[in-house]
């Protein structure tokens, strides 16, 4: 995803969708802290603005919302295009359409674009996560019909130009490069392969060094030819517009936009269920290691994901964090633990994570995978329970304070097939959340048994210890080695250095 261009309105595109690496584990560390996390947000009433729904005849959605505390419009456009959508055995031609974008379209070239939405303050956003492509306009009240304009030109006329897929293609490369040296990044798209095996959602968003450097440009005018039409998109306007003035422009400057057969959908059919697996890349030298452990579990649309949700969040989560309280507190084994909750569109994972020293690292996962089984052996406790949902319900008005957050909002809850009605009754929903049902939704999504499990550290500091904890099936992977597209992870012995 490209950096926003920002001006004088800058601070409401605060909110961007798209990719969030994780930083490098930092150099070895001492004195390790042990003091308890900061309190829960306190509760406060929230007022969701009105807002409504319309299609064009070409079948497109708008969503208007009004927003009048600031002279300002965003205007933002997913589609139905994100890196799930790749072709077969090409990761990364999705990343990249969306890189190539505003890279110029047939009516301005790149520099023509940028200069445009700099003079007149505004913002101008692409990008791609794992199930949409987005196109994001953050204006000036004055400015709403050039923002309009603008988008309709980006998302429908992208020009390709042979000489700014290259450039697009070598920046890819050289940060490829640069995120194969973050052991962070390494244990995650290791996770996710180890999770979703060969489905879209296990291979990196940015595709792999082999696959970028194949793409060529009739693959990407083809995935935009298919993808990009508004009978697959959505487009929300939020701020200071009236209702007629946001439909009737959208239906100026994206009516006349021809629909055309929905693309394939994806789904979960090669989608491995969960099974246990230990994989280390080695990195001889590394004084830390990531740990990640997980599985698959539900996707967003799922009845029973807000309670999961909700027990993710007393394992690792703020308002709980039973893994911050063990690995952290009581043995002072890392600065950070957390789990979170991936919930896509069609499936999600759930996934611990942490950091140590490397001569603590069987101790560190044999208290990860004992707090995780923990969760589904035993009842949580209701002040558990309430912190979570405190901070939950606490830290929901931050969600929707400006234009681009609420319009993140409401074309999540479109794309997943959830209610827009329901979003205001956030908090409630949670606070509604008892013991009875985390203990039923960790004992019907929660599988400890069959962890996926990542370590990306110095192997021959640890490895003779991981036996001893109970872990004695282990894959260990050179990092030099470590081919995402291959069955066992390695690269073909032909290819290696």
């Amino acid at each position: 995803m490209q950096t926003p261009r920002v001006s004088r309105i800058g601070a409401l595109a605060a909110l961007v969708t798209g990719l969030a690496v994780a930083s490098p584990a930092a150099a070895q560390r001492v004195d390790w802290p042990s003091e308890q996390p900061p309190p829960p947000l306190l509760r406060r009433h929230v007022d969701f603005p009105e807002y409504q729904i319309r299609s064009l005849d070409n079948g497109l959605q708008v969503v208007y919302v009004g927003h009048h505390e600031q002279p300002a419009v965003n205007v933002r456009m997913i589609l139905r295009a994100g890196a799930a959508t790749d072709p077969p055995g090409q990761p990364g031609v999705a990343s990249l359409v969306g890189q190539l974008l505003d890279q110029g379209t047939t009516t301005r070239s790149a520099q023509e674009i940028a200069g445009a939405i700099d003079s007149i303050g505004g913002a101008l956003s692409v990008g791609t996560a794992r199930d949409l492509g987005f196109i994001d306009v953050l204006v000036m009240k004055d400015s709403f019909d050039f923002a309009l304009d603008l988008l309709a030109d980006v998302a429908r006329r992208p020009a390709f130009a042979p000489a700014e897929i290259e450039r697009q293609r070598n920046q890819v490369l050289s940060g490829l490069q640069v995120s194969y040296d973050d052991p962070a990044y390494v244990a995650s798209v290791v996770f996710n392969r180890l999770v979703y095996g060969f489905h879209p959602y296990g291979l990196p968003q940015a595709g792999t060094p082999r696959s970028i450097r194949t793409i060529t440009r009739g693959d990407l005018v083809a995935f935009h030819r298919t993808h990009y039409l508004p009978n697959n998109a959505v487009l929300a306007v939020v701020g200071d517009v009236t209702a007629e003035e946001a439909f009737a422009g959208v239906e100026r400057a994206l009516g006349d936009w021809r629909p055309g057969p929905p693309p394939p959908a994806v789904t979960a059919d090669n989608i491995p269920r969960p099974t246990r697996r230990l994989v280390v890349i080695n990195r001889p030298g590394a004084v830390q290691t990531v740990i990640h452990a997980g599985h698959v579990a539900l996707p967003r649309a799922h009845p029973d994901f807000m309670a999961f949700d909700v027990a993710i969040k007393i394992l690792g989560g703020e308002g709980g964090n039973r893994l911050g309280s063990v690995l952290r507190t009581a043995r002072s084994l890392t600065y950070a633990a957390s789990a979170d909750i991936a919930g896509r569109q069609i499936a999600g994972d759930f996934m611990a994570k942490t950091d140590t020293r490397s001569a603590a690292t069987a101790e560190a996962l044999r208290l990860t995978v004992d707090e995780i089984a923990r969760l589904r052996r035993e009842r949580v406790r209701e002040r558990e329970l309430r912190s979570a949902q405190d901070y939950l319900a606490g830290s929901f008005p931050i969600t929707i304070e400006t234009p681009n957050a609420i319009a993140a909002q409401v074309l999540e809850a479109i794309l997943y097939g959830l209610d827009v009605d329901e979003i205001e009754y956030f908090p409630e929903r949670i606070n509604a959340v008892n013991v009875r049902d985390i203990e039923r939704v960790a004992q019907a999504w929660l599988r400890p048994a069959n962890l996926s499990m990542v370590l990306v550290g110095d192997a021959s500091v640890f490895l003779r210890d991981l036996p001893g904890v109970g872990f004695d099936r282990i894959e260990v992977i050179p990092l030099s080695e470590l081919d995402l597209t291959a069955a066992d992870l390695r690269r073909p012995s032909r290819f290696r250095r």
